[in-house]
């Protein structure tokens, strides 16, 4: 037989395979595109984890069609990852329950650092927000700690003056995103709602936190009426989601 029938004996096997991965990121683009697309009037933070949720899904069966294709038995695989994962939610559940609390507070809840709160009885005021717990100093100088969880299931009642005119939205941009550019853009894209922002308080970016990999901003808006507050967070997330994808655009 010769090498090149050799190599073709060999390599057949594995063209099915092949094909499922191909198709499976593929697929896995293609929909995560979409659901960018569906979730663009939401946050780009929810965006963002719903694309990923997606991807993620579809890798799964991706690789246990791939398994499939090469011969083998997914299912004890299967079975071990579904064991684990059940026992990491099981042992983790408070603390996920926590941080996922984090991240819708960070988006619905209008309640941020320096704020005066009363929540489960308590009152003070917001030092501190880590990803477990919300930290308040009451006019005892004593600290409290309520978990996130309570901040999105519990009343909360913030005493703060004109609280209700601030709208905070959570950002996050890739490294590959020059952060002036966006501002810029994302300034003149603003400038449509200003007619529905209150004058004295033009829009205000500021940087949360830096890594290696993207950076956490906040977008603080002022309304002018408490019941245009929904209508504007719907727009101002549009338009943070088309100014993203013009700045990636843009660096491609």
């Amino acid at each position: 037989m010769s090498l090149l029938g050799l190599l073709t004996t060999a390599v057949t096997p594995y063209v099915p395979a092949a094909v499922v991965v191909t198709a499976t990121v593929l697929l896995a683009w293609l929909v995560s595109s979409l659901v960018g697309r569906l979730l663009r009037l939401s946050s780009p933070q929810m965006a963002t984890a719903g694309r990923r949720l997606c991807a993620a899904g579809i890798g799964v069966i991706g690789g246990t069609l791939t398994l499939q294709a090469l011969g083998l038995n997914p299912a004890i695989i299967l079975v071990v990852i579904a064991l684990l994962g059940a026992a990491v939610i099981v042992a983790l559940r408070e603390p996920l329950g926590n941080y996922g609390a984090k991240y819708f507070s960070d988006i619905y809840t209008p309640v941020k650092l320096g704020d005066s709160v009363q929540v489960q009885g308590f009152a003070g005021r917001v030092i501190e927000i880590n990803a477990m717990a919300t930290v308040l100093l009451s006019e005892q100088d004593q600290l409290v700690s309520v978990p996130n969880v309570a901040m999105v299931r519990d009343v909360v009642v913030n005493t703060t003056p004109q609280a209700w005119k601030e709208v905070t939205l959570p950002v996050t941009i890739g490294a590959n995103v020059d952060l002036a550019t966006f501002e810029s853009a994302l300034r003149k894209s603003l400038a449509k709602l200003r007619t529905r922002l209150d004058p004295r308080f033009p829009p205000l970016l500021t940087t949360k936190a830096r890594a290696e990999q993207s950076t956490s901003l906040a977008l603080t808006l002022m309304i002018r009426r408490p019941e245009d507050r929904d209508a504007i967070l719907a727009e101002a997330n549009k338009r943070l989601s088309e100014v993203l994808e013009q700045v990636r655009g843009v660096r491609r």
